[in-house]
């Protein structure tokens, strides 16, 4: 019986990390991504990343960029307006590194963190650090040719 209830216990903990772990994982070798966390979304500095962003669309296209806009609670894909919010605390639990209000993460297309900033991250700045990185160097002269 104690192995039993031991079994399930870890069953239950292993697909937790599992669906925590999804929503990003998915995008691995597929998409580089970058979080935009805030604890309120009427921030400032959120919201000018979000403008900065949708400025922009094009450039995130070609550089595969999904972008994830995540709360204490919630989380949304994309910068659309008409995207919904889902609640999924935990996302915001596990990535969340410090005591700012607004943190900045990219992910490499290998899953690796590139760039983590508690500043408003210039569109200039995200092209040039992912333009120098050997995946994105292999896609343009793929594409050049």
């Amino acid at each position: 019986m104690k192995r039993n209830v031991s079994i399930t216990i870890i069953l239950i903990l292993t697909f937790n990390l599992y669906m925590k772990a999804q929503d990003l994982s998915k995008h691995q070798w597929k998409n580089r991504v970058l979080l935009i966390i805030t604890e309120n979304i009427e921030d400032q500095e959120f919201k000018n990343q979000i403008k900065k962003l949708q400025n922009n669309q094009k450039g995130l296209q070609n550089r595969k960029l999904i972008i994830y806009q995540m709360t204490s609670t919630h989380f949304k894909l994309g910068i659309s307006e008409e995207n919904e919010w889902i609640k999924r605390p935990e996302l915001y639990n596990n990535l969340k590194s410090n005591d700012k209000t607004f943190e900045v993460i990219l992910v490499g297309l290998d899953g690796g963190e590139k760039l983590r900033q508690n500043s408003v991250l210039t569109t200039d700045k995200l092209f040039s650090l992912i333009d120098g990185m050997p995946m994105r160097r292999a896609e343009i002269k793929r594409n050049k040719q």
